[in-house]
């Protein structure tokens, strides 16, 4: 399959994953469990999504390999590794917040984000009935629409982040937050990373930041970044474990970098 082609199946896999998601919504959410941390939480919603896109890939490109939030990785015999969250923003979804997707990505490479290259990426915001795909070489749209990144007006940058789960990380979380404030117009947290990131490769969004992603965070959004023309960056910094990941114009991007970890 072409990128091109790999795209299209993303994003026919992410539309039927993202009705169940919003039929199960309707129908009431059931906490499965928690992970890192109670707030950190699993609905079974996340687990059945993640079934129907992996039997849907399994189906479509049996030797892929597999890295899922909630079933977690598989290798596969062809290059291309499908990166997938069910449900981006759990914590809304079980909330009745409307502000979740699902996010599927194909990269080659491999499961490591620091050696793949991504090939093709989806998002899709059930809710709203919006899709946001990208391909490779082949620029990014939504619902067929064109996207490029937006460069800051005189009033400042529209940014966005995320905290982490952990109550130890939000004053370091918060601190972050005041050495960006002196650029920022306005910021926003919205609770879904591939939501933030598809909002930044159409231009709502002037920039992103926010530590601690795991890889099918960012995996599909990252490259919706990129293919409008954005820049996607995971500086290495001192706090592994909550590496940095940032998203916006390059010169957003940068002043970004030079903010956050120059001071830090």
């Amino acid at each position: 399959m072409s990128a091109a082609e790999l795209r299209e199946l993303a994003a026919d896999i992410a539309r039927e994953a993202g009705e169940l998601a919003r039929r199960r919504r309707d129908e009431g959410v059931s906490i499965a469990a928690s992970k890192s941390t109670l707030a950190d939480i699993v609905t079974e919603a996340d687990r059945e999504v993640e079934v129907l896109i992996r039997a849907r890939l399994d189906a479509e490109r049996p030797g892929d390999g597999f890295l899922g939030e909630e079933s977690g990785g598989g290798e596969g015999t062809t290059g291309i590794t499908w990166v997938v969250d069910p449900i981006d923003g759990t914590v809304n979804y079980a909330s009745g917040i409307p502000l979740y997707a699902v996010s599927i990505a194909a990269v080659e490479g491999g499961a490591d984000p620091d050696g793949w290259n991504a090939v093709a990426g989806v998002v899709h915001s059930p809710v709203v009935g919006e899709t946001f795909s990208a391909a490779r070489g082949e620029g990014a749209h939504v619902n067929g629409v064109r996207l490029r990144v937006a460069e800051p007006g005189p009033a400042g940058a529209l940014l966005a982040t995320g905290f982490g789960y952990d109550p130890s990380t939000h004053a370091g979380d918060l601190a972050t937050v005041g050495r960006v404030m002196p650029i920022a117009r306005d910021l926003r947290r919205g609770g879904s990373a591939a939501t933030d990131l598809a909002y930044v490769a159409a231009g709502r969004l002037d920039g992103y930041f926010e530590r601690g992603l795991s890889p099918w965070d960012f995996a599909a959004g990252a490259l919706l970044v990129q293919e409008a023309g954005g820049v996607f960056l995971r500086p290495e910094g001192r706090e592994v474990a909550r590496r940095l990941n940032l998203a916006g114009g390059a010169g957003v991007v940068e002043e970004l970098r030079r903010r956050i970890l120059d001071a830090g």
